[in-house]
């Protein structure tokens, strides 16, 4: 027990490195490719604002449980539907200006954006089933 609190600890204390590069796309290996992270403003206006494809976006945060829970199911459940969404991660400690923005009062926030509009949302955690159900919605299947 004392060994988690200190690696917690250290973990909070440690400065993290980006990521991925500005600019650049992260995907992941379950996502392929689908999935990135957000990294400022103008790469959110770009990438999901003016998307051609439906986007969903993971509002969430480092020190967030359900956080953690939900994101790789997400990305999990985004990879299935092969190209017909993206989904952009948004960390509301980095990017406080985007979630004021969009009204992010918890996380984990999920928004579903078509065209640059809200057309979705909810808060929390979803099981596999309400998530195919949301990007079903979404994306008009």
């Amino acid at each position: 027990m004392a060994q988690r609190l200190a690696l917690r600890r250290l973990l909070l204390l440690t400065p993290r490195a980006p990521l991925a590069p500005p600019g650049r796309a992260f995907g992941t290996s379950a996502g392929r490719g689908s999935t990135f992270n957000v990294q400022d403003g103008s790469d959110f206006q770009d990438r999901v604002v003016n998307s051609p494809k439906p986007v969903v976006v993971d509002f969430h945060a480092q020190w967030c449980g359900p956080c953690k829970i939900l994101g790789p199911r997400l990305e999990k459940m985004v990879a299935k539907q092969e190209g017909k969404v993206v989904m952009a991660k948004v960390d509301i400690d980095d990017h406080t200006d985007l979630a004021i923005e969009y009204e992010v009062s918890a996380v984990p926030t999920v928004l579903a954006m078509k065209n640059g509009d809200v057309v979705d949302k909810f808060v929390g955690i979803k099981d596999e089933d309400q998530l195919e159900a949301f990007l079903k919605k979404l994306i008009g299947a």
